[in-house]
């Protein structure tokens, strides 16, 4: 209640200008509650990662989660990937990762072993998207060495056609990748970010050197004083086969520390934009100039360094227009003793980091991100923001530091007037322990209209926060179907009105760290009872638009024929599959 009164005085000190909600606008919920299910949804996996001491730099970089609806049933199942171990590697000892599909009743079952995704390899990040669009999602995963794509056979199984596609990403260690769709052809490319050049047979000796110390104390080396892996794009040539431009568009050609990496249209003109956020060096921002090429403007808009022109050792990236003015801004996350960004899009081209001024960053200085996602935790419009925590050193814990090796999540609750408020610790119990946490990704996997949060942790259990918030606003939620355009919509504009709100989402999948979220997007409605209306620009150019439709329900948009189905949530939050 305090929250919620502090909001309701900000918001009348507020100038009435976009993005400010309007008296009568729905407001705050005096509660977000996230609830521990993992154990009870039957998620009993392990993240193998290293030794326990991390005395290498990819022993801590592991985490790797996709949400996506692998069998067209209408819910949003779960793969997680698995690393490994140097005395593992050695032997050909294998920690698969594993799928899980969804029950429909608020638990998971675990069909790896019939589905064909079974390389064994030391795994780090995933990537949603239907390349061929065949209707089909299809899974591509980053490794030590190399990379996998499985295509989906929609019966269930997946097959191995990395070598046909030629995405094998050879000799390179991926971390993030994205699909998207960069010329508009209806084909989704594929960006992979790559991170440093390891020799696994001379591996920096721990503690060793200028770049082997964290505030005086010997820990892993890097990634300064290693040498840096060049990030590749791949053109998709429409027959299954993939083409490496990376050379050709004049991709990372510092060869910078890739971690996170996104697509998304910035300055609105249609074409996919690009993010790529750098450890220990510049991040970059690559424009799309709709000719099918980049101009990298990073410094130039301001989203390469910190507000104080310092390099940044960024993790996971998001992209939401958190105060609602119709112009996506962007979240990253940084290591500790910096604090996290948040990129206003200033509608020129410009970002203006507002993490001090919003309340966003301070609170982050001690914490160590990497998962980052926007999401409407409690339905009321207002995009909300999850930060996943957790160091890379074990060693700090032996020290006053005033940091941890294991870390609580951050939740910012966005309070309608280009703030935030930290509630973590007002939470529920899971949201005060702590976790080496990795990826993060949202979902509604019970499909009630809620957001759900999903978290990897290092050498231990995955942790799914199933959402309770009560009350709840109305919502809508919209998957898209392309035609002309690639079949996922990825790059769709979507603009939703209602009453007196007005918001604006991409579609995307692929962001935060290492990590691919429901692909439907989930607009909260606060307490609109109905929707005026539905924009969708689809990355073809073709406008659909929809009038008035009930709240509280999933719309299926296909493009050029606007609504081609739609499913309310039962009461129980559990609805019949499709």
């Amino acid at each position: 209640m305090v929250l919620f009164l502090l909001g309701m005085a900000a918001w009348a000190q507020a100038p009435r200008k976009a993005g400010v909600p309007k008296p009568g606008a729905a407001q705050l919920s005096p509660s977000i509650t996230l609830v521990d299910v993992t154990r009870a949804a039957g998620l009993d996996f392990h993240l193998t990662c290293g030794g326990a001491q991390k005395l290498y730099i990819m022993e801590s970089m592991c985490g790797g989660i996709a949400v996506f609806d692998f069998d067209n049933d209408g819910w949003m199942d779960i793969f997680l990937v698995n690393g490994s171990t140097l005395d593992d590697r050695k032997t050909g000892t294998c920690h698969p990762g594993k799928l899980y599909r969804n029950n429909h009743d608020g638990t998971f079952r675990d069909v790896t072993a019939k589905s064909g995704l079974n390389h064994c390899g030391w795994g780090f990040g995933v990537a949603v998207g239907d390349y061929d669009n065949d209707g089909h999602e299809d899974l591509y995963i980053t490794y030590l060495e190399g990379a996998v794509l499985y295509h989906n056979n929609g019966d269930g199984t997946f097959r191995d056609v990395t070598a046909q596609a030629g995405v094998g990403n050879p000799g390179n260690w991926g971390t993030s990748a994205a699909f998207g769709d960069y010329d508009n052809d209806g084909l989704l490319d594929l960006y992979v970010t790559n991170y440093v050049d390891l020799d696994l047979n001379h591996l920096p000796q721990f503690g060793d050197g200028p770049f082997c110390t964290y505030r005086g104390i010997k820990v892993s080396c890097g990634p300064r004083g290693l040498k840096g892996s060049r990030d590749r794009l791949y053109h998709n040539n429409g027959d299954g086969t993939f083409t490496d431009v990376t050379e050709k568009l004049d991709i990372d050609p510092g060869a910078y520390y890739g971690l996170g990496v996104m697509w998304l249209d910035y300055d609105r003109d249609g074409c996919l934009d690009l993010y790529v956020s750098n450890d220990s060096s510049p991040s970059l921002l690559y424009h799309n100039n709709c000719k099918g090429g980049f101009t990298e403007v990073g410094a130039e808009t301001g989203v390469a360094y910190s507000s104080d022109g310092r390099e940044q050792a960024g993790m996971g990236i998001d992209s939401a227009d958190y105060d609602n003015d119709g112009w996506p801004d962007i979240v990253k996350a940084n290591f500790s003793d910096d604090t996290n960004n948040l990129y206003h899009n200033d509608r020129t081209g410009e970002f203006t980091d507002m993490a001090g001024a919003s309340g966003f960053g301070p609170v982050s200085l001690p914490f160590l991100a990497f998962g980052m996602k926007f999401v409407d935790l409690d339905n009321d419009g207002w995009q909300d923001v999850f930060v996943a925590n957790g160091h890379v050193n074990p060693q700090v814990d032996e020290h006053s530091f005033g940091v941890t090796y294991a870390e609580r999540p951050l939740v910012f609750r966005n309070l309608a007037n280009g703030k935030f408020a930290e509630i973590g610790l007002k939470m529920s119990p899971p949201l005060s322990r702590r976790y080496a946490a990795r990826g993060a990704a949202s979902a509604d996997f019970t499909n009630s209209g809620r957001q759900d949060v999903l978290l990897s942790v290092l050498d231990g259990s995955p942790v799914l926060l199933r959402n309770q918030s009560a009350p709840s606003g109305h919502w809508l939620r919209i998957q898209l179907i392309g035609k002309r355009s690639n079949r996922d919509g990825l790059g769709a504009r979507v603009e939703v009105k209602a009453g007196s709100s007005s918001q604006l989402l991409e579609a995307r999948t692929n962001a935060s760290f290492e990590s691919a979220s429901d692909p439907r997007l989930h607009f909260g409605l606060g307490r609109a009872d109905k929707v005026d209306s539905i924009q969708v620009r689809w990355p073809s150019g073709t406008i659909d638009k929809i009038e008035n439709e009930s709240t509280n329900q999933e719309l299926v948009i296909e493009e050029g024929r606007g609504v081609v189905d739609r499913h309310a949530a039962a009461p129980s939050g559990l609805r019949p599959s499709r």
